[in-house]
């Protein structure tokens, strides 16, 4: 049956690539992005910030003026950022919790009244397998995406007597443009974490460059959206991503974070 669905940071990347692929399927899919399209998507579009309470109202107001429902959220929107807590600013780890974690239920907030009138609804939020653990030099992305996973399971327990589900996706690494759009708290040349935040930051960008191609993420999302009960969280990342978090749940403690430190060459 086709659905009304709405995807955040749909310009590009896993957002884009799902956008295009549910549309194929024949979903009624409304990509949303901070500025105009600049080209022409198989799919509909709307201006939307999810750091702007406004902006927001407005977007899901058009929809349903057009729709007049809203099946399937999903929340897309996010920011990347790379450096050592000591030295990273405040306002950019502001900015990355706004858009993350805030922004996220700033929409939650926006389409859960459509959902309890209609009865039904889902909502997907893409987290990350970097939220599993303390990733060195990543340790902001990796904390906001660790509290996307929580409220995904807080939300689920909460909306389901309103016949609404949640969950979450687990990306492992994607290739996207998020390379181009991370944040870089990159330290001064006297800093004792400039060669290790830009050696952290040649690392990821590699990785990025030479990850799969978001539509298999688009995929297990369609997977979400077909169930008749989804699971709470969806790991979807490479093998190797994957079977760190097997590694990390029974592995000691002390003897996991020494493989990771030999994984990004840390001593």
């Amino acid at each position: 049956m086709s659905k009304v669905i709405l995807i955040t940071g749909a310009s590009t990347g896993i957002g884009r690539a799902t956008a295009e692929y549910l549309t194929q399927l024949g979903h009624r899919v409304y990509g949303t992005s901070r500025k105009p399209f600049t080209e022409i998507v198989p799919f509909q579009t709307l201006l939307l910030d999810v750091n702007d309470e406004t902006s927001i109202q407005a977007a899901i107001a058009q929809l349903l003026q057009r729709e007049q429902r809203l099946d399937v959220l999903i929340n897309n929107a996010g920011l990347g950022i790379i450096g050592a807590l000591e030295e990273t600013p405040d306002a950019l780890i502001e900015q990355v919790f706004n858009t993350n974690v805030y922004g996220l239920l700033r929409m939650c907030r926006a389409a859960l009244p459509v959902m309890r009138l209609q009865g039904n609804g889902l909502i997907i939020n893409v987290a990350s397998i970097a939220g599993r653990m303390g990733l060195p030099f990543r340790g902001i992305y990796s904390a906001s995406k660790a509290a996307v996973e929580i409220l995904t399971e807080t939300l689920n327990i909460e909306l389901k007597p309103f016949g609404i589900r949640a969950c979450s996706i687990l990306p492992g690494d994607v290739r996207t443009n998020i390379n181009a759009a991370r944040l870089v708290a990159m330290p001064s040349l006297a800093s004792p974490y400039r060669s290790f935040v830009e050696t952290m930051n040649n690392i990821v960008n590699d990785e990025v460059s030479k990850a799969e191609d978001p539509l298999y993420i688009a995929k297990i999302i369609e997977q979400a959206i077909n169930s008749s009960s989804p699971k709470i969280h969806y790991i979807a990342g490479p093998f190797l991503q994957r079977f760190s978090l097997w590694l990390k749940r029974f592995l000691p403690s002390r003897f996991f974070e020494y493989l990771l430190r030999g994984n990004y060459g840390l001593k």
